[in-house]
């Protein structure tokens, strides 16, 4: 079976703490690098999603610096590129589903930015169109935010309520090292 690495919107605007906040997890880049390499060494096919953001000041919005992808992903060769606005990697520019049926993908490891934003939007809707899920938590990272009810969530508990959305329901929640050792 032919598995797709999906790393969703690792772009230079996320390294912005003034607009973004505390981050977690700051191994994320080095373990998104490994399965990318990983992955092209194989010949396997990378797809690239990069977030263009409308919204205004935004340092992901599309001609700015911070819309580029990090150096992380500096010679990686992806087999698809997909530009998107919203949550979904499934929702932009092109179709990804198509994509991945026509090339006869039936698995996709999910990875990038923000764990509970992007990267769980794209993994909950590969899980609902049927492709086998595994969801490489370590590779992933997001920042503290704010409850409705103005109390603090740290990036660590949103990633953890992430995981716990995601393993069983849409797919399977697993490590870099794991992915990588099923390489």
């Amino acid at each position: 079976m032919t598995t797709a690495l999906i790393v969703i919107d690792v772009q230079r605007g996320f390294d912005d703490t003034a607009y973004w906040g505390r981050r977690n997890n700051p191994a994320a880049e080095a373990n998104i690098r490994a399965l990318a390499t990983a992955w092209q060494q194989a010949g396997l096919p990378i797809v690239v999603v990069h977030h263009d953001s409308g919204t205004p000041g935004s340092p992901l919005a599309p001609g700015t610096p911070g819309n580029a992808l990090k150096s992380e992903l500096d010679g990686i060769v992806p087999a698809l590129t997909v530009r998107k606005s919203v949550h979904s990697s499934f929702h932009g520019d092109v179709d990804l589903h198509k994509w991945l049926q026509d090339n006869g993908i039936q698995e996709v490891v999910t990875t990038g930015v923000q764990t509970n934003r992007c990267v769980e939007t794209t993994s909950r809707v590969a899980g609902d169109l049927g492709y086998r899920l595994r969801y490489a938590l370590d590779a992933t990272f997001t920042f503290d935010d704010t409850a409705p009810d103005g109390s603090a969530i740290t990036a660590d508990e949103l990633s953890r309520a992430t995981a716990t959305n995601i393993h069983g329901h849409f797919g399977e929640v697993t490590t870099t090292a794991a992915v990588l050792a099923s390489l």
